[in-house]
Parts: structure tokens; sequence; C-alpha cells
């Protein structure tokens, strides 16, 4: 199907196949975090629960660092080849990583080879996961009309995060109706991983019948000659702009939706079935602002928005988390004080995917996105929950709250000086 005959409902089809994919592949990434607190103890015997689950952040880290790789090879791919094609690719990756951490058997039964295993499998999610969100934020920004650019590509983080609240609804569902604690803890958290891979196979299914986006098939004798790491270096303002604009949004993210069900039981003094509902309340709630405040870029820019969240971020984000810390099981309490650092957070997540992609050139577009996007989320979401658990262990939490609140600052600077994308978007010149 080419792109230029796509109708209005073609093109919502197509959205919503490729936002669906999206939610499928962080929906294994996320299973992860949701349930650490579960098969930590397989993978990592014989320690204290805050080391077990330091090491596990350690390989949620260092699934990270595999995204600039995976930005690279897979926006490379995008860019010359297609985004449909890439898209489906990145989905059979995120399927192999959760298929084999759903099969490998436990320390006890191994040794160290479980968690090597589980360390090359999240490695290889990380390669598929860092090709995703340049992908991902490349066509739905392509793909949607210019009135509505901001409100459409919203949708890469409400999948997202529906991929996070479905991993903790889940967990919630296995806790609460189907398994006690001890058969999650034996083998009940295989289950997620499982489920994810049988679910990348209907993500690649729906993937394949997108349409391409106009974009690419008008320049797609020019993407295929003349893109690439070269032409890439050849625009470092917007390289940077993406790093900076990344940093503090990235960070805020993951502190207030993946490790916020640790930092709850950890820190917090909840139990770990008050802190799965609390997080997943407040997130589906935090889902549905990112349409709304998407739609609100379209109107008033997206630099106003960005700003905003900068100055917010800047300013609540450690009398949230000091608060938060020592709310001392009120759950009502708990639940306002996330959603008001998420509310915050909405300013950044829901346009930060069409900031990008509207900075690059078409021929770049995915790798300009992908590359150093994943640099910045490696570098600083990645490790949100080890640096947490660092300075935890260390006796020094509160440090951790200062830490979110300056890289959010540094971004707020790069918003300031930033010209508005929605002004000047490359997409509006392919």
């Amino acid at each position: 199907m080419n792109a230029t005959e796509i109708t209005v409902g073609q093109r919502l089809r197509s959205i919503f196949s490729g936002s669906i994919g999206n939610l499928v592949e962080y929906f294994d990434w996320y299973a992860y975090s949701a349930f650490a607190l579960y098969f930590s103890k397989a993978f990592f015997p014989n320690q204290s629960p805050t080391a077990q689950l330091l090491n596990t952040a350690g390989v949620f880290a260092l699934g990270f660092f595999m995204r600039p790789i995976g930005g690279w090879l897979m926006g490379e791919y995008a860019d010359r080849r297609g985004r449909k094609a890439a898209l489906t690719l990145s989905v059979t990756l995120m399927c192999l990583g959760s298929l084999a951490i759903a099969v490998t058997p436990g320390f006890t039964s191994i040794g160290f080879a479980a968690p090597v295993i589980l360390v090359l499998a999240r490695m290889l999610q990380g390669l598929s996961l860092g090709g995703e969100y340049g992908i991902s934020a490349t066509y739905l920004s392509e793909i949607a009309n210019q009135q509505h650019r901001g409100f459409y590509s919203s949708f890469q983080y409400v999948t997202l995060i529906l991929g996070q609240l479905t991993a903790l609804l889940l967990l919630v569902l296995l806790q609460r109706l189907l398994l006690t604690p001890a058969q999650l803890e034996s083998w009940g958290w295989r289950i997620p991983f499982a489920v994810g891979g049988l679910l990348s196979i209907l993500a690649v299914w729906l993937r394949r019948t997108m349409a391409e986006t106009e974009s690419f098939t008008r320049n797609e004798a020019v993407t295929r000659k003349a893109g690439g790491i070269a032409v890439l270096l050849q625009h470092p303002r917007e390289v940077l702009t993406v790093i900076g604009l990344t940093m503090g949004g990235t960070l805020a993210f993951y502190t207030f939706t993946t490790y916020m069900q640790k930092f709850l039981v950890n820190t917090g003094g909840y139990s770990k079935d008050d802190a799965t509902a609390i997080s997943a309340l407040a997130l589906f709630v935090y889902m549905l602002m990112q349409p709304v405040v998407g739609a609100i870029s379209d109107r008033v820019g997206r630099r106003p928005v960005l700003i905003t969240f900068g100055v917010l971020g800047t300013l609540c984000t450690v009398p949230i988390l000091t608060r938060l810390g020592a709310s001392g099981g009120n759950h009502v309490e708990a639940f306002l004080l996330i959603l008001a650092g998420l509310a915050i957070v909405s300013g950044y997540t829901a346009v930060n995917a069409v900031v990008k992609a509207e900075l690059f050139p078409v021929q770049i577009r995915a790798l300009g996105v992908g590359l150093p996007y994943a640099v910045a989320v490696s570098l600083f979401g990645g490790t949100a929950e080890y640096v947490a658990l660092w300075f935890k262990n260390g006796g020094h939490e509160e440090r951790f709250y200062w830490y979110v609140s300056a890289c959010t600052f540094v971004s707020l600077l790069v918003y300031v000086f930033t010209p508005d994308s929605r002004k000047h978007s490359r997409i509006d010149q392919d």
C-alpha cells in the first residue's frame, strides 16, 4: 500500500497497528521491572533483598546500554529500508528475548549460567527497544497530518505506559487472585515473559499490515543512498538537542514509573501488593494525560509544554519524593504525590517524540531520533534505579532526589534555548 493513497481510516489503522506493537514491546520490557521483586532471588540467591534488587537493577541498566547500538543499527535500517520493515524486526527481537527469560532455569539449577542468560536476553531486548523508540517516533510523526501531529505522536507514550500498566495489572492479578507469594517467587514470575513473547507474534502480524509513511516512500531513493552516521554527524546541534532534551525527562519518567514500585516498598514501607496497586492506578491516570498534553502542544507549541515540565520538575521533585518517602502508609497521599510527579513529567513524555522527529531530515530521521535518545536514556533513564538504590544502600537516599532535580534543570536550559519545532518542522519539508 503506497502512503500517498492512504485514507483517514487507513491512517488510523496504521497508527493503531504501530501503537499496539509498541505496547507489546514495552510490556515485554517493563515486565522485568514489575516482577523483579519476585525473580531477583531466583537469579541472585543468598543476598539481602536490597542487594538482590541492586543486581537486577544492574542487569536492567545493562539492557539500556544496548539501546544506543539498537538505535544506530535499527535507525539506519529504518532510514534505508523503511519504517514498516524496521518496526517488524524490532518486535521480533523483543519476542526472542522475552521467551529466553521465560524458560531459563534459576541459579540453583544451572549456577552462574542463569544470570548470564538473563544478561544476554536483556541485551537482546535492549537492542530491540533501542531501535523501537526512534522508529516508532518517526513513524507516528510522519503518518500523522500536520494539524494533529502532537496528538497522534503522543500515543507512543500512551502505549508505552499501557505496556507498563499491563505488566503491573498482570502482577496484581497473579498476586491477589491466582497465585500465592511462594508460587510467584518459585515459577509465577515466568508467566509475563511467556505472555509477552506470544503477544509479540500478534504484533509482528499487525505491523506487516501497516502502510509505509508518505515521507519515506516519496524520498526513498534519497534515503537509500544519503543516510547513515556520516550524514548524522553533519547535524551536531540537533544531536546534542535530543540528548539534552531527553536527559531530565527520561530520568524523571523512570523515577516516577519503574522505580516507584520499589521506592514505595523499600523506603515508604508499603507492602508489595499495595505498592503495585498504587503505581498501577497512578499510571492509568497518567496514560490518559498524554493525548491531552499532545493536543495542547498542537495549539500552543512544543516549547511551552517542555518548559512547563522543566520548571515544575526542577522545583517540585525533591519535595514530592521527600514527602512520599515519609508518607507512612497513607495510600491516598502516596497516590496523589505520584500522580503529581507524573502530571509534571507529562510535559516531556507527551511531546518529546514529535519534537525529536521534527528536528531531522527524512534520510536520517529514525537514526537521528533513535541514537542520541538511546544514549541519553541509557546514561540517565536506564541507571535511575541503580543510582537510587546505590544512594539508599550508602545511607544518602535524599541525594538521588537532588540528582533528578539537577538533571531536569539542565534539560530546562535546553528547552529555553531551542526554537519551537512545531514552527520549524523538517517533516513539513519532506
